[in-house]
This record gives structure tokens, sequence and C-alpha cells, in this order.
């Protein structure tokens, strides 16, 4: 099977003004809509846990060129570091994915109690 991109600097690129765009949404958006963005940016397999396999993947390329002299193992380590506490803020806010789901819910709709009202009609006998 043949790799269906055929440039894959160009598809990061492209990732990196889509993440940009949604970011610039989610600024705006409503609540509701708002929850439902970040809950699929932080769900386990959403944005936050793709970009975090992505830098372990750069993690271990880093690894390949730094054990050959090609790179310092300062970019290793840096790339290792950066995907272990990528990896620890995915569990850190998971704990919290529950609570932005409650706010994709439709609100309950409480019946509202009478309200006494100034326009009373009067009926004389």
């Amino acid at each position: 099977m043949t790799d269906p991109t055929p440039d894959p600097v160009l598809l990061a690129r492209h990732i990196a003004q889509q993440i940009s765009r949604l970011a610039d949404h989610l600024a705006v958006a409503p609540p509701r809509q708002a929850a439902q963005i970040l809950g699929h940016v932080l769900a386990p397999d959403g944005v936050l846990d793709g970009m975090t396999g992505l830098v372990a993947a750069g993690s271990r390329f880093a690894k390949d060129r730094a054990t050959s002299g090609a790179l310092p193992p300062e970019v290793w380590l840096a790339l290792g570091r950066a995907s272990n506490d990528l990896d620890a803020i995915c569990g850190d806010l998971a704990e919290h994915t529950d609570d932005l789901y409650r706010l994709t819910q439709a609100p309950a709709t409480a019946t509202a109690r009478p309200v006494a009202s100034a326009l009373v009609a009067r009926r004389h006998r």
C-alpha cells in the first residue's frame, strides 16, 4: 500500500495551521461547544494524546541520531523529557474529562414556579 501522504512536512504545517485555527475558535466558542472541543482535544485518543505520541516518536528519532553523533544528546534528552511531561499532563487532564463532558449535555429544564404578575384582572360582581 502506498503512503497517502506525499509530503509529511506539508502535513505537519497543515496540522499546525489547523490547531491554530482550532485555538482561535475555542477562544470565542460558546461554553457547550468549547467543552466539546476540549473534550476531543483531551480525550485518550485526542489531539493532545496524538501530540504526545508525535513527540515520543521524535525522541526515538533523536535517540538514534544522538547515538550516532549526528545530534547532540541534549536534543534527545529534551524531546524525551517533553514526551514524559506531556504524558503526565495527559494523565492529569484525564481526571477532568467527566467535568467537560457534563458541560456538553443539555441543561436540565427546571419547571419555573409561577410568578405573581402586576397585571391582575379582577372580576366585579
